[in-house]
């Protein structure tokens, strides 16, 4: 099986390529697999040099670097490295790796053994213990919302770390939410066509992440957009 690997990046934290190369090397030794990888820069990133991008080429050849000049959000990134992907899997994650390289492997082995077609994070208490309340609070927030309008059975959708088989990319393909509500449509469509099997795995968030101060104006937007889930009508 072919593995491809997606990686968002915007205003990433210092030392992030060396991160990237660190984390994918363990991962790809542990899966037992070669992984093709495509980081999309989702626009001009502080942080982000040309001298960083050309050292990570170099370390890693086979790398692709897909980026475009204005930052349009998390879906929207990722959608543009789906559409690149080649492998029979794609993963993706976000560009600090937040979660172990052993959570990484779970979901590549769901996927790769064919228990499933999609296979979904789902973050442990740990990962809440570690989130400030306000963000604590939102996050169990949109679980209550999704339990009750939408009644699916993962309610954690927000797991920066998802995989699916190539089979389900044109489904993956026709989200339209170019933010953070990305994965929940996409997980929303999966159960509503009831056509792909989706396996929740549980994951553990890594030590040494450190947690954003979040954007509060993108939630009247994504709280619009959970709205429009209610009436939108899924289709691939």
């Amino acid at each position: 099986m072919v593995l491809s690997l997606i990686l968002p990046c915007y205003n990433p934290q210092q030392g992030w390529e060396r991160n990237i190369v660190s984390a994918y090397t363990t991962f790809c030794k542990q899966a037992g697999t070669q992984a093709e990888l495509i980081i999309v820069f989702d626009g001009i990133s502080a942080g982000v040099t040309s001298e960083q991008t050309a050292w990570l080429q170099q370390q890693l050849p086979q790398l692709q670097q897909l980026s475009y000049p204005e930052n349009k959000g998390k879906g929207y990134a990722i959608r543009q490295g789906v559409a690149k992907a080649s492998g029979d899997i794609i993963m993706y994650t976000d560009i600090d790796f937040p979660y172990t390289t052993e959570s990484m492997q779970a979901i590549f082995t769901a996927l790769n053994t064919g228990n499933c077609d999609v296979a979904v994070g789902v973050k442990d208490d740990n990962y809440y213990s570690h989130l400030p309340a306000i963000r604590r609070f939102i996050s169990r927030c949109l679980q209550f919302m999704i339990r009750t309008f939408l009644a699916m059975p993962v309610t954690d959708t927000q797991c920066g770390l998802k995989g699916f088989r190539s089979h389900v990319k044109p489904l993956f393909l026709a989200t339209t939410i170019n933010r953070y509500l990305f994965d929940l449509e996409f997980i929303r469509n999966c159960f509503a066509i009831k056509k792909y099997t989706v396996q929740p795995v549980p994951v553990t968030l890594n030590e040494q992440v450190h947690f954003r101060k979040m954007n509060y104006s993108i939630l009247f937007p994504e709280m619009l957009n959970f709205v429009r889930l209610l009436f939108k009508k899924p289709h691939e």
